[in-house]
């Protein structure tokens, strides 16, 4: 119970203030928009090319870590397709989209957030390992499956070149792999550029929360209850059991195994309704997911906390 006061909950009341403030009228949807457009535009972006561009990639991007999260995230896409097909009766394209949910976890906003609080900030290295490519790696799986569903029939490349559009105009993407150059590069950042840096850094987080609980509020559940329980119980289940058994089998250190667990442990990341909301498909089993898997990691979180030595 300590860990889900000390831990958990200080997140989720700042995603609470932001929920309440949009709910009071203290706010209004246009300014959450461009909170969240800033902190997902912006702030988390740097605080992404930072991590990364000081990130020891020698010893922290250990394909068994990866091996064991992204096999997770994929058996949630999978499962999501498949289960959106076979049980909801939805057409291709919803399906994509619902397996999309299942696939993209809130690597960022509750993945970094409650590591660090449980464990600290120096436990977040693995944390860093799995961002650094978990936008490229789930953009590539949705936009392309979803691409090849549009376009059957067509020529492949202008399904490759509608890809990488979509690919390289994402922020996140960018952030990234500007991270990536300067590292792999060796080049020195001046001072002052750091300095500027890390101050938006320590934006990031709380203000991308904050803004968070006010697209929450405004894409409360309605309708689809079934299909929102089955895709939020693979993110919520699925996907940690999977990586938590991948991580043990691979023999895998403990703070490595914590990150990874609780990151795969999160709930559907707002990227899934931005998603959704891109090829207008399913976006109210986007929005809903996102809210009552965000809750949910209050109960899941606080377990998985518990199992995790």
């Amino acid at each position: 119970m300590q860990a889900l006061v000390d831990v958990i909950l200080p997140v989720f009341l700042v995603i609470g203030f932001g929920y309440v403030a949009r709910w009071r009228y203290l706010i209004t949807d246009d300014q959450i928009d461009g909170v969240m457009q800033f902190a997902q535009n912006f702030a988390i972006p740097c605080l992404l090319f930072v991590a990364i561009a000081r990130l020891d990639l020698g010893q922290e991007l250990d394909w068994r870590l990866l091996v064991a999260f992204y096999t997770g995230a994929l058996a949630g896409f999978g499962l999501g397709f498949i289960g959106a097909r076979i049980f909801f009766r939805r057409d291709w394209e919803d399906c994509v989209a619902i397996g999309f949910i299942a696939l993209f976890s809130n690597s960022v906003l509750l993945g970094l957030p409650i590591t660090e609080r449980a464990y600290g900030a120096d436990a977040l290295a693995a944390n860093y390992a799995i961002i650094a490519i978990h936008s490229p790696f789930c953009y590539a799986v949705g936009i392309t499956a979803m691409e090849l569903i549009r376009n059957r029939g067509g020529r492949l490349r202008d399904t490759a070149q509608h890809v990488f559009s979509a690919m390289f105009r994402n922020a996140l993407v960018i952030g990234i792999l500007l991270g990536f150059t300067v590292n792999l590069t060796g080049f020195v950042m001046p001072g002052v550029a750091n300095q500027a840096l890390d101050m938006m850094v320590r934006a990031a987080l709380p203000v991308a929360l904050f803004a968070l609980g006010g697209v929450l509020y405004r894409y409360r559940p309605d309708g689809d209850l079934r299909t929102i329980g089955y895709v939020v119980g693979l993110s919520l289940v699925v996907h940690p059991l999977i990586t938590y058994g991948l991580a043990r089998a691979f023999g895998l250190g403990t703070e490595v195994v914590r990150s990874s667990v609780l990151t795969a442990a999160m709930a559907p990341g707002v990227n899934a309704y931005v998603f959704a909301n891109l090829y207008g498909r399913a976006r109210r089993v986007a929005a809903s997911s996102v809210l009552i898997g965000t809750l949910g990691v209050i109960l899941t979180g606080w377990i998985w906390l518990q199992v995790l030595p």
